[in-house]
């Protein structure tokens, strides 16, 4: 059964031929959000090729899932979660969880400058990509989706204080790889 909507179609239209499992409206919902959901999944994985993996497997989900969108919230937003729940769970299968002590993340505090604000995007997603998982998984939670240390314990089924202890050493190892002598002089 084909169906005939008009070039300016609304959002509706689109997510009610998405549950109808139409190719075209797939399609089109993909394409619309492939750049900022590429974003979110880089940010959660090690390559570009784990990006994708978690954006396929989102992108599936969602589709499965459409039905559950509720009109007049964003979609984006939707879908983001979506994501980043995904990128959860591919994290879950893949990474053995590492557990540190807040004890240990205690000295590690700083007051230096923020070196990040002279990076690049595309440093700065290098760097995080090449943080431990566990170490990108509480940093991505944290500071871009802004989750709360208890959100993120219960997420990723770790301990608050591990979620801090992680994110402080997060931080400390993007300032390392993000600082002054990572530019070719001593500071």
């Amino acid at each position: 059964m084909d169906i005939a909507l008009q070039y300016n179609f609304e959002e509706k239209d689109l997510i009610k031929a998405c549950i109808r499992r139409e190719r075209w409206a797939q399609k089109m919902l993909y394409e619309e959000f492939y750049s900022q959901m590429m974003g979110v999944c880089l940010r959660y994985s090690n390559h570009q090729e784990d990006a994708l993996d978690i954006l396929h497997e989102g992108f599936i989900k969602v589709f499965k899932n459409v039905g559950k969108y509720q009109p007049g919230t964003s979609l984006s937003a939707w879908i983001r979660r979506i994501m980043v729940n995904t990128a959860i769970d591919y994290y879950r299968k893949t990474i053995r969880r590492r557990t540190e002590d807040i004890e240990e993340a205690y000295d590690l505090s700083y007051d230096e400058a923020d070196a990040i604000s002279q990076c690049s995007e595309q440093e700065i997603l290098a760097a995080i990509q090449e943080l431990s998982p566990a170490y990108r998984a509480v940093f991505n939670l944290y500071v871009i989706e802004g989750y709360s240390h208890r959100e993120i314990a219960q997420t990723l089924d770790i301990t608050e204080s591990t979620s801090r202890s992680n994110l402080v050493k997060a931080r400390m190892k993007l300032r390392e790889m993000l600082g002054p002598r990572n530019y070719g002089y001593e500071g």
